[in-house]
């Protein structure tokens, strides 16, 4: 028997991954990606990596998680409430960005830097990912295909593309 992905329809299965994906951006549950959520993200990654939030590392992190922000905002957020609810998500940052992953790249590059200057390891940022709620398994696998430097540091261009190409893509 064929798992159940392969069985749907490509629409279908398309519809899921999205759904899966705002999940991870809406990290209060609440059906809408808001500031706060990227201020719970960047919580969360400080209070597992042990970081003071007025240190240098964790202002990077809380600036970085607000331009990922406004930069979320600014493509998506089309009523100007102030939150992305799914259909604006749908609408403006996949349907804008799909076929230009690098765009959303740039927009996460802050954040992404700096949780990379706290999850530096494939074993950090599969806790980091944890952190944030993503399942076991999915933070294993992602954790485990990011190339690294010579340094065994997450390569940051590798990390940012891949993250981008997930959010982005089918």
């Amino acid at each position: 028997m064929e798992p159940m992905e392969t069985q749907q329809d490509p629409g279908q299965l398309y519809r899921r991954r999205i759904a899966s994906r705002f999940a991870a951006f809406d990290q209060d549950g609440d059906g809408t990606i808001s500031r706060e959520d990227f201020t719970t993200a960047a919580t969360r990654l400080l209070t597992e990596f042990g970081t003071p939030f007025r240190s240098e590392r964790g202002q990077a992190l809380c600036n970085g998680a607000e331009a990922f922000w406004q930069g979320m905002a600014g493509i998506a957020d089309v009523d100007g409430d102030q939150r992305v609810s799914h259909a604006e998500f749908v609408g403006g940052a996949v349907k804008r960005l799909h076929d230009h992953p690098e765009r959303f790249a740039e927009i996460a590059r802050p954040f992404l830097r700096a949780a990379l200057a706290l999850a530096t390891t494939p074993a950090d940022v599969e806790r980091g990912l944890l952190a944030l709620g993503v399942s076991p398994l999915a933070a294993a696998l992602s954790a485990r295909t990011l190339p690294t430097v010579a340094s065994g540091a997450v390569d940051e261009e590798a990390a940012v593309a891949a993250f981008a190409r997930y959010f982005m893509t089918e």
